[in-house]
């Protein structure tokens, strides 16, 4: 009897995940650093007749799997990439299977994941009652999907009609701390917001915006904060910051992509206050909250307002209320919003708390650990990043993340800050535990003391 289609493709998927069973199990015994010597070899001619799914898969597990950066591990500790959580690959799995678009009418029971997910996240957050958004491709694209709305909000208080064009359009002004995110950047250049005429604010030793440096606001004004420093966590000063744009009917907007989330700890240091005063906020979930990838998210106070700048209209498009794609630049996308919402409904809001602060836990211990080899942590420890150097010796940060990159231990990257040059740790893998940050401290030392002496 001949297979159906959907009997084929239940194989193929079967197939697939068990590869996937393989590679996770032994990710954490393997180096870290991907195996390219045969990367190669997945550079061919395309073949005139299609090959056995049997091949291609295990072509795919065994080259390209010695290829991948064990991200998903707990000894990575690069960018801010945080792994997956069970029940977020779990749900992936079965997403792929349902294979639907986020749309009500394609997707509705994805869509009401998403929503709730949106809904949940804002009550963590405590931001303000009728915040809403959407899910996006990633935090650049988030940070667009708002500043835009941020654009044609100022511009339409100046009497410019939303959908006139840029061109003649009245000059707003962009004011930004010196250490925003390069992403946010690009956002307002594909918004048609030039960068060359940011005014710039000077930062504190944290890499915090200076309050008493901030320009005089007005109605034409977007301002540019972050929960997160990249390389030190810090956060910009929102409540001041909030009471200046109220007062000059400014526009607030916040990129957290993961840092907004150190808004829920009990272990930090400080407690941020003002993030509620602000207009717009980006989290990303792939990053504190382990999701996988892509799941930025674009939150905004004025959803009317964002969906005035970024719904779509055709005649064949019933109306709905409203469609993802009419708060977000994508028209349409995989639901990656219900990853989001089995990953916080496996946790809870006991488990979210938990985990940001383990990853606090964890930073803390690195910074201490790395100073009494002799390092440097030039900042506080404000969430789940650690900027390392070593003043003496500046130019042997690069060899010693080089060497330990190669000894497949652990992984972070190179990164300069303040003027100092030295390597940046960031921790925001769930499976990371103590004895990943044994590893980590030991492959340091051992590089430090081959390198330096």
């Amino acid at each position: 009897m001949q297979k159906t289609p959907l009997i084929v493709q239940s194989e193929a998927y079967l197939e697939g995940a068990k590869r996937g069973v393989r590679y996770l199990e032994q990710l954490s015994d393997r180096q870290v650093q991907p195996e390219l010597s045969r990367l190669q070899q997945l550079d061919r001619s395309l073949p005139e007749a299609g090959l056995p799914l049997p091949n291609i898969l295990d072509t795919m597990a065994g080259i390209g799997g010695e290829g991948t950066v064990a991200s998903a591990a707990g000894r990575y500790f690069g960018y801010v990439i945080g792994g997956a959580l069970p029940a977020a690959s779990a749900a992936r799995s079965l997403l792929s299977a349902w294979d639907q678009i986020a749309d009500s009418l394609t997707g509705p029971s994805v869509v009401q994941m998403e929503k709730t997910a949106i809904s949940w996240i804002v009550e963590l957050m405590g931001l303000p009652k009728g915040t809403n958004g959407a899910f996006t491709s990633g935090a650049t694209m988030a940070n667009m999907a708002l500043i835009v709305t941020a654009r044609d909000v100022l511009l339409a208080r100046l009497g410019h009609q939303r959908g006139a064009g840029l061109i003649g359009a009245p000059r707003l002004r962009i004011v930004a701390g010196r250490e925003i995110h390069a992403t946010v950047l690009k956002s307002l250049r594909m918004a048609g917001l030039g960068t060359q005429d940011i005014e710039w604010v000077d930062v504190d030793d944290q890499g915090r915006m200076k309050l008493e440096e901030v320009p005089e606001l007005d109605e034409r004004t977007l301002v540019l904060a972050q929960a997160g420093n990249v390389c030190t966590g810090a956060f910009d000063p929102f409540e001041g910051l909030a009471e200046k744009c109220r007062a000059a009917n400014a526009w607030l907007h916040v990129d957290g992509a993961f840092g907004l989330w150190a808004k829920l700890s009990e272990e930090v240091g400080f407690k941020p206050k003002g993030l509620d005063g602000a207009d717009s906020w980006v989290v990303d979930s792939h990053k504190t909250l382990n999701t996988p990838y892509d799941s930025g998210l674009a939150l905004c106070r004025h959803p009317e307002e964002m969906q005035a700048s970024m719904a779509i209209g055709a005649s064949y498009l019933p109306a709905a209320d409203p469609n993802p794609a009419d708060r977000a630049p994508e028209f349409s996308r995989s639901a990656r919003g219900a990853e989001t919402w089995a990953a916080l409904l496996s946790l809870g809001r006991a488990g979210v708390v938990e985990m940001v602060d383990r990853f606090h836990g964890h930073a803390k211990r690195i910074a201490a650990d790395v100073s009494a080899l002799g390092f440097t942590v030039p900042h506080d420890v404000h969430f789940n990043q650690v900027f390392v150097t070593l003043p003496e010796n500046e130019d042997a940060c690069a060899q010693i993340t080089e060497h330990v990159q190669n000894s497949g231990e652990a992984w972070f990257g190179p990164a300069t800050w303040q003027g100092k040059t030295g390597f940046r740790i960031s921790v925001s893998n769930w499976a990371t535990n103590d004895e990943d940050i044994d590893r980590l401290i030991a492959a340091i030392a051992k590089a430090k003391a081959e390198i330096v002496g």
